[in-house]
């Protein structure tokens, strides 16, 4: 009944919008119009700068207030002219680069290719930085869009991780509403949504797993990332098939104008990235790499059972782009990262991804944008293991073919984005196969194919002077493709009741999905407002783990006939305040999820037929408080976040149908981030950060059969694991500049008073006194210190 509700509301909203834009759409075609689109980039660099703002120096000339460039570098404005003014001064600003105007002539329409002068020190301590916050603050405060979150860079390179490598996945867990998922882990839930319900694109192309060595290094290799961004509340229309947020990540696109290199070298990992122009101011390129040497280290040892041990991870990236005119743009995007782990001849694991990205955005006049892109993607994982004279593998694989159309037309009412998607997933479920010369065991399920196809249409503008819409429609659809053998269980067994059977590019069922999404936000006065929002996400690929981090076995699968899609509709509430020198977000919401999975109790992950036999389904819900202090200037700055939320499931099988707590479940969160400049060469930065422990399953009582004793377990995620906290701490050291070559050392120190945080408690019967059970914890890391050099030239 509420979700109809909802969606009657929604429906008013949006008819309201249309009408209202074409009746002024209407009266503004006739003459005095002139729109203004373009790019706007680095001079020094040729870089297409995101968030630049460009506006008019008299507001009530244009139609709207102004224009933020998009995630290409692109921006369109629509201008008014009138009798006795026929040009207009422009000025374009972005933070760190110097202000610049330019005069439009309203005698056509124009596009412009403006390059911004980084700031020089000397402006930077001249400039107050009033312009550039309240800059910042208009992102944050003006537009209806809610829980978005710009990772500043420049910040995370001086903040403290673990090993010392600059990772903005480990930034994320310090920001309200995300929480990360184990000590050292760079997997993280967003608003009490699982691991597996965060949308990761890396230039637009889907990142399944994240991480190498089992969580500790996220796969976003520092040198070669532009801008980050962290969407966890309203997304609008052109995002889906994930439930809990969008974490979008773009890639350099490389210097067009010289050649540079920069790296690093750490204790254990080292990267190196080289730019460049391919043809000088039209196009360039950009190759990085990264590799962790644990393992050459092993190599010297003369212990034969450790020197055949392998232990490493390499990643590269690499772009390359092209200017076809002043209105068109060609760029090409790639990722190959492995992870291999293993022990002597016995055991062997290895783990990537692949993703590459074709794509290209032409300006087709008349402020409108089009961004056509081609991806492939394929993420698998494969172990070995010897026993003695038997061998068995387990194995694994999601490969994606992906095809997109985006528009975005900025017009004199506000701004449209239209598109559509299609995407083909072929599945390799988890089989496990094996043996020796006279046995053979194999379990193996056939591939699985699916077609999955999404529409969308989104409408932001303003309603009025201090109110701001974005509302938008998105349609999905999954469609089960042949060949393949489909079994359909109950929850009260894991053996088949019937299969169904799909012959070669055969369609099964179809999942249909709407999913509206709505955002207002009030100004109250320049400095503060009040928002609102409403949205509904379909998620049809649904990752399956079994453990309390990120884990390369953890595999993917989609819908089916027993898997239905996850479904969650979220309401959000915000309020936002910039006062001198702090910036204050206070956002509450709560969440509605159906489709949700879990395991049955006692469920067999590894030697199952059919990973769907041990599954049961139902709902869930997850609502909370995220409160965000920011100091932006002086010299001392950070930030305090604080996160109250709760996050429960209800299925049948599970804990007698009641409510339970989902085991990203947190009650409490607090981070509290701080950054100092010492001297004029030394930097210093730490944060801290303490939480309410995961709730996990722990044994109730134990008993014993044939003098062997077993645990019994009676609900679901009904204790806790002991609470975390922690701080951490990092020095940088600017050595001299030279002519060509900068460089620079950190220092850090993870964890630094030695708190032995809980990975693992597991328990134990004491072999001297049956009647006595022993809990024993597990501890990763007390201290990690680390040293890194960074250099660039």
């Amino acid at each position: 009944m509420l979700q109809r509700l909802v969606f009657m509301i929604l429906a008013i909203l949006i008819s309201a919008c249309l009408c209202r834009a074409q009746v002024k759409l209407a009266a503004q075609t006739t003459g005095g119009w002139v729109k203004v689109s373009g790019t706007v980039k680095d001079l020094y660099s040729g870089e297409l700068l995101t968030g630049a703002s460009v506006r008019v120096t008299e507001a009530k000339n244009a139609a709207k207030e102004g224009a933020v460039t998009n995630n290409y570098g692109f921006f369109s404005l629509v201008l008014r002219g009138n009798e006795k003014q026929d040009s207009l001064r422009l000025l374009i600003a972005h933070v760190g680069y110097q202000d610049t105007a330019i005069c439009v002539l309203f005698h056509r329409d124009t596009v412009l290719d403006v390059v911004l002068r980084l700031q020089t020190t000397e402006q930077q301590a001249l400039d107050n930085g009033a312009v550039r916050v309240y800059a910042q603050s208009d992102r944050k405060i003006r537009p209806a869009q809610m829980g978005v979150s710009q990772i500043d860079l420049k910040e995370a390179e001086k903040l403290p991780v673990i090993f010392g490598e600059k990772d903005v996945l480990k930034t994320l867990s310090l920001l309200p509403g995300v929480k990360q998922s184990a000590d050292g882990n760079a997997g993280f839930y967003v608003r009490g949504s699982s691991a597996g319900q965060n949308l990761i694109l890396l230039d637009e192309a889907p990142i399944y797993n994240a991480s190498h060595l089992f969580g500790f290094f996220s796969t976003f290799n520092s040198d070669a990332i532009k801008d980050v961004t962290l969407i966890k509340g309203s997304q609008d229309a052109r995002y889906g098939g994930r439930l809990a947020s969008v974490l979008d990540v773009h890639m350099k696109e490389g210097n067009n104008q010289s050649y540079h290199a920069a790296g690093g070298i750490g204790l254990i990992s080292s990267r190196l990235s080289l730019e460049g122009p391919i043809q000088k101011g039209r196009s360039s390129f950009l190759v990085t790499g990264r590799r962790t040497y644990a393992d050459l280290f092993l190599h010297l040892s003369k212990n034969k059972d450790v020197k055949d041990n392998s232990l490493y991870f390499y990643d590269l990236n690499a772009k390359a782009n092209l200017a076809l005119s002043l209105k068109s743009h060609l760029y090409f995007s790639g990722y190959l990262g492995s992870d291999k782990l293993g022990l002597k001849d016995q055991f062997m694991i290895d783990w990537g991804n692949k993703v590459a990205t074709l794509r290209l955005n032409s300006i087709l006049g008349e402020g409108l944008f089009s961004n056509t892109s081609l991806i492939v993607s394929d993420y698998r994982f494969n172990i070995l293991l010897k026993s003695g004279n038997n061998t068995f593998h387990l194995n694994s694989l999601i490969r994606d073919l992906d095809l997109k159309q985006d528009f975005n037309w900025n017009s004199p009412i506000g701004s449209f984005h239209a598109g559509i998607a299609s995407m083909y997933h072929q599945f390799d479920p988890t089989h496990f196969s094996g043996g020796n010369d006279s046995t053979d065991y194999s379990q193996y399920k056939s591939y699985q194919y699916s077609l999955e196809n999404a529409a969308y249409l989104n409408y932001s503008g303003k309603l009025n002077k201090s109110l701001e819409i974005s509302a938008g429609m998105r349609f999905s659809t999954y469609s089960i493709l042949g060949p393949g053998t489909y079994y359909n269980y109950t929850a009260a067994s894991a053996d088949p009741v019937d299969s169904v059977t799909l012959s070669k590019g055969q369609f099964g069922k179809t999942y249909f999905n709407p999913e509206p999404r709505v955002s207002l936000a009030f100004s109250m006065n320049e400095v503060s407002s009040l928002k609102a929002s409403y949205s509904r996400n379909t998620q049809h690929l649904h990752l399956l783990s079994n453990s309390v981090s990120t884990n390369p076995t953890d595999q993917w699968i989609g819908d089916s006939y027993n898997i239905k899609p996850e479904t969650a509709d979220q309401l959000s509430l915000g309020y936002y305040h910039d006062f001198a020198q702090y910036r204050l977000e206070a956002e509450t919401y709560y969440k509605w999820m159906g489709g949700q999975v879990d395991y049955r109790n006692g469920a067999d992950l590894t030697t199952t037929e059919d990973v769907e036999s041990q599954l049961l389904y139902g709902v869930g819900r997850a609502y909370g408080l995220e409160l965000y202090l920011k100091k932006n200037r002086g010299k001392l700055t950070g930030w305090i976040s604080y996160t109250l939320s709760r996050t429960e499931k209800k299925i049948a099988g599970i804990n007698g149908g009641n409510w339970y707590k989902a085991h990203q479940d947190r009650t409490h969160d607090l981070s509290v981030v701080a950054l100092y400049p010492i001297s004029a060469r030394w930097d210093v930065a730490g944060d801290f950060m303490i939480a309410t422990g995961n709730a996990v399953t722990f044994p109730d009582a134990k008993y014993q059969i044939n003098e062997q004793t077993f645990f019994y377990y009676a609900k679901r995620n009904d204790y806790r694991m002991p609470c975390y906290h922690r701080m951490d701490i990092n020095f940088t050291l600017k050595c001299k500049p030279r002519k060509h070559y900068q460089s620079s050392w950190s220092f850090g120190l993870y964890n630094v008073y030695g708190r032995e945080n809980a990975y693992i408690i597991q328990f134990e019967q004491d072999k001297s006194n049956p009647d006595r059970t022993i809990a024993k914890q597990t501890a990763l890391f007390r201290w990690v210190p680390s040293v890194t050099y960074n250099f660039k030239f």
